[in-house]
């Protein structure tokens, strides 16, 4: 038998157990499980392991994309440049495991926002500074997309304050990309901090959360003429991602 799970903290209205039971019946794969492992802190992760030694490979969420770095004995190129991981192999060498991590978010996230890309998409506002925005960022790059990331308490000359967000730069700027937890269920009456009356039709706002569909973000948005995006396709996107890494599919 294989296991395969996710590592979080809150994981009760995770997606991801749905997605690979259908996975598994459509495909005839009937060796294969995939559970919920929450974690109280990132140090269970080591019993975690121990007590379950059919594990094959890991989705990790947040608040441990950049925690779960330590614990592993390698990391692919593409992980390593964005600081994060979302998904770990589990290979045995020699009697020996071997964890390796990899980020899947960001392919996902380039796969699903593409077809909706225009030439005015120029530049983005990347909101927020955890581990999500660490993905989105390095995705913009392999876009060929500016970005600059928007925070509460930013940290250095290349993040933004939200009180910075005049009708100005929101109007020069295009793409607005939510990497924050505002408005994730069940706090859905919240949403990130811009002035929301200076957007178009020419806007195109991207939020990573995906419950509820549709965000109090993307419905202002929306309401603007604005054309919006849910992070549900990402969400499919990188875990299918993350089912080739584990089965050494190529892509």
């Amino acid at each position: 038998m294989r296991f395969f799970g996710l590592i979080g903290k809150k994981l009760e209205h995770s997606f991801s157990p749905v997605f690979f039971k259908e996975k598994f019946e459509e495909e005839g794969i009937e060796d294969a499980f995939y559970n919920l492992y929450p974690l109280k802190n990132i140090d269970e992760l080591n019993q975690l392991i121990t007590d379950f030694s059919n594990l094959s490979g890991l989705n990790v969420t947040i608040p441990y994309k950049q925690d779960v770095i330590s614990f592993l004995d390698e990391i692919d190129e593409d992980a390593k440049a964005i600081g994060a991981i979302n998904t770990i192999k589990f290979d045995w060498i020699k009697s020996k495991l071997k964890l390796t991590g990899y980020n899947t978010d960001y392919l996902g996230f380039i796969d699903s926002i593409k077809p909706l890309l225009k030439k005015h998409h120029k530049s983005a506002l990347v909101l927020g500074t955890g581990g999500g925005s660490l993905a989105i960022a390095y995705a913009l790059k392999k876009l060929g997309i500016i970005y600059t990331k928007v925070s509460r308490n930013p940290k250095n000359n290349n993040e933004l304050s939200y009180e910075l967000l005049n009708k100005e730069l929101i109007s020069e700027t295009k793409l607005i990309i939510n990497t924050t937890p505002l408005g994730m269920y069940p706090d859905i009456s919240q949403k990130p901090d811009i002035p929301y009356d200076s957007l178009t039709k020419e806007h195109l706002l991207y939020d990573l959360i995906y419950n509820p569909k549709q965000t109090e973000f993307l419905r202002k948005g929306e309401k603007q003429g604005a054309v919006i995006k849910n992070g549900f396709e990402m969400l499919i996107k990188q875990a299918e991602y993350s089912w080739k890494i584990w089965n050494n599919y190529p892509f």
